[in-house]
């Protein structure tokens, strides 16, 4: 009789303690694999939400002299007084060794401008870009669609009386307010929202731009990296990273990451102690079986191959079964927490169950073997 059908019918007669053993073993990868790909979920979700941060990197002239700011540029109440980005400054952006790593870049061309007396910040922007780079936005009205739709803030909105649909005369030029934006305690509430190049009209600052915001934030992303190649394109600008966005990112990132390990450990040294108590008394258990063995003839390497064999088995199918009940667990997880639809499948993650309930089954089951091993045959037999 060959070695391995003694473990697999070793494995039928005992189906009750191979049954326990399998789902102590499934649970735990399981659990494993649940862990991981929810923390792989996560990770994708937490990145997502701080896209919408906003830019991480402002590119802007190196001069300051102000009395209103936007976004870190400061304005006089007639002009900069300094040397200010040109229109091509955007596209040199756009040219760094990095650009693969830019998801979006927003110049806006700045001013003040009084209307009744009173000055608001006129920003001049591609609403495109402003869009996607700002989706913290909320609104109410509808997105600009023609070169004289403005948006507006709230604050503003509120002093000149003004609703989506209202019209406004700016500088003799008349538009038609499309939205205007809720309260979000920044220059935003205090700014009006136009078209790039009639800001640039208006401001009498045709083919300048006050400052560039450039978001670049996605795991892995240089941006030191990309801050000294936009500074080699742009000498005459300065470049600054915004790096509570990085770090809040890369903080929750890490955390999530260490407590996924710190998770996993856990469940692989309690797996590893379920499978060896499990095993030892199974063997003891087994006393007078392997006594006759041993009896018969059979070898030490043949009782250690028998042991190993029935832990190979069970492992084997564990991993199967865990990654199975795992992926399921992410994909009910995922919807539940994060509203993210969809089965998780991550193939590799298989081939990692396996490995971990084959090394530590076959570890764990290694002290029992070698034990049932050592049994001689005239002890094993007072047994019978």
């Amino acid at each position: 009789m060959k070695l391995h059908n003694i473990s697999l019918g070793n494995l039928k007669r005992r189906k009750g303690k191979a049954f326990l053993l399998g789902i102590g073993l499934t649970v735990g990868v399981a659990v494993v694999v649940a862990m991981t790909g929810i923390t792989s979920k996560m990770k994708l979700d937490v990145e997502t939400k701080i896209d919408e941060y906003g830019a991480n990197i402002i590119v802007a002239p190196k001069s300051e002299e102000i009395s209103l700011i936007y976004g870190g540029v400061q304005v006089t109440d007639t002009s900069y007084g300094i040397e200010e980005l040109k229109d091509s400054d955007v596209l040199k952006v756009w040219t760094i060794h990095n650009n693969k790593n830019i998801s979006s870049v927003a110049p806006k061309t700045i001013g003040s401008y009084k209307i009744s007396d009173i000055s608001y910040l006129i920003v001049g922007v591609d609403f495109d870009s402003e869009f996607l780079i700002k989706k913290w936005w909320k609104w109410e009205g509808e997105r600009p669609d023609s070169e004289y739709d403005i948006v507006v803030g709230s604050t503003a909105a509120g002093r000149l009386k003004l609703s989506p649909g209202s019209k406004i005369s700016i500088a003799g030029k008349d538009f038609v307010v499309s939205s205007i934006l809720y309260e979000n305690a920044s220059q935003d509430d205090i700014s009006i929202f136009m078209n790039m190049k009639t800001a640039q009209q208006i401001l009498k600052k045709e083919g300048r731009v006050s400052m560039i915001e450039v978001s670049a934030l996605c795991i892995g992303c240089p941006i030191e990296e990309m801050v000294a190649q936009i500074g080699e394109k742009l000498p005459h600008a300065k470049v600054t990273p915004i790096r509570q966005a990085m770090t809040l990112r890369m903080q929750t990132v890490n955390q999530l990451m260490r407590f996924s390990v710190a998770v996993s450990i856990v469940v692989v040294i309690i797996g590893s102690l379920f499978v060896l108590i499990s095993i030892t008394s199974s063997v003891n258990e087994r006393t007078k079986e392997i006594g006759i063995f041993r009896a018969i003839g059979f070898r030490r390497t043949h009782i250690i191959t028998i042991i190993m064999t029935e832990a190979f088995v069970i492992s084997l199918l564990s991993g199967i079964a865990g990654w199975i009940m795992g992926s399921l667990s992410v994909s009910f997880l995922a919807l539940q927490m994060l509203g993210i639809e969809g089965i998780f499948y991550e193939p590799g993650m298989l081939a990692i169950s396996v490995g971990m309930t084959l090394f530590v089954g076959l570890l764990s089951s290694l002290y029992p073997a070698l034990k049932a091993a050592k049994l001689e045959p005239l002890e094993a037999l007072r047994y019978i």
